[in-house]
């Protein structure tokens, strides 16, 4: 499955998370990719609406992983950034999350792209200042086992 979307406003990423995160499952993991100040989080949260979270979602930047259980499936929301090597991941128990009951939602996925079950879907993010500064093209990608 490829699909390639564009959105362009902040409201258009977020509804198109929106939108993933009605249609998510127990188990899923989704590898969310791009730029700095892309709109990884923006899109985040729209995913969060769409599940029904009821907290209010940042970026786990610093603290590695966020828990959400509000919604109708729990929502793993991880930022690993400041992750040197894969293994970091071993001290968060990243299988109980990975595979789970809930969603997990992974920005900078390609920072452990070896620990990644290989059906995820990856969510690439990209700007293109000559479509204008909130121009988002999005690919949204997942490879069958």
């Amino acid at each position: 499955m490829l699909q390639v979307l564009e959105t362009y406003s902040p409201e258009e990423t977020r509804a198109l998370g929106k939108a993933l995160g009605e249609q998510a499952f127990s188990g899923e993991v989704i590898c969310l990719n791009g730029e700095l100040g892309v709109g990884k989080t923006v899109f985040v949260k729209g995913f969060a609406k769409g599940l029904g979270v009821k907290e209010a979602v940042d970026s786990p930047t610093f603290t590695i992983l966020k828990e959400y259980r509000s919604g109708r499936l729990p929502m793993y929301h991880f930022d690993v950034y400041r992750i040197e090597e894969a293994e970091e991941m071993e001290e968060i128990g990243y299988r109980e999350y990975f595979y789970g009951d809930g969603v997990s939602l992974i920005e900078w996925s390609t920072l452990i792209a070896e620990i990644i079950p290989k059906n995820a879907l990856r969510v690439v993010i990209e700007k293109d200042p000559k479509k204008g500064d909130d121009y988002r093209k999005i690919t949204v990608v997942r490879f069958e086992e």
